[in-house]
């Protein structure tokens, strides 16, 4: 199995839209049984609220559902769950970098770099532009997926 946790500041907006994204890939394919996929935040400003209602309505235009998703933290213990930890921005990877010490297996990546960009994935909260990081986020999605079957002859 090979599990992945998206992963940005409040885990209400970019990392469950990356969570629910990559899920209705894995979905289509019909590869649901091979994947762990999960999102957590880096804060502690939003655990338990639901996701933004910018991103639920996002979402929704593409008939994706994440009902029921609440924000968590990601955890120190996470690092030895999941296989990637993927941060929308660079504040998101130093803080995992605090969270969990080191990174000594390689498993923290940046979510555009699987589309060859260093460029951060702007947060709605403060630009209000889902639709931006919506196409931001699937076409990393759909290429991280790309990498996976690769990876691991899916």
């Amino acid at each position: 199995m090979i599990k992945i946790m998206f992963v940005c500041h409040g885990n209400i907006c970019r990392s469950p839209m990356a969570e629910f994204v990559f899920k209705d890939i894995i979905k289509r394919e019909n590869k649901e049984d091979l994947f762990k996929i999960s999102s957590s935040a880096t804060s502690n400003e939003e655990i338990g609220n639901p996701v933004h209602r910018g991103t639920v309505n996002k979402l929704a235009q593409y008939g994706v559902g994440c009902a029921g998703k609440r924000a968590v933290r990601l955890q120190r213990a996470d690092y030895n769950e999941y296989d990637l930890f993927i941060g929308m921005d660079s504040y998101n990877l130093v803080n995992m970098l605090r969270i969990f010490g080191d990174d000594r297996d390689k498993k923290i990546r940046s979510m555009l770099e699987f589309v060859g960009s260093t460029r951060d994935v702007a947060d709605p909260w403060y630009t209000g532009d889902f639709d931006k990081t919506y196409d931001d986020i699937k076409s990393a999605c759909e290429a991280l997926y790309d990498y996976l079957k690769q990876r691991y002859d899916l």
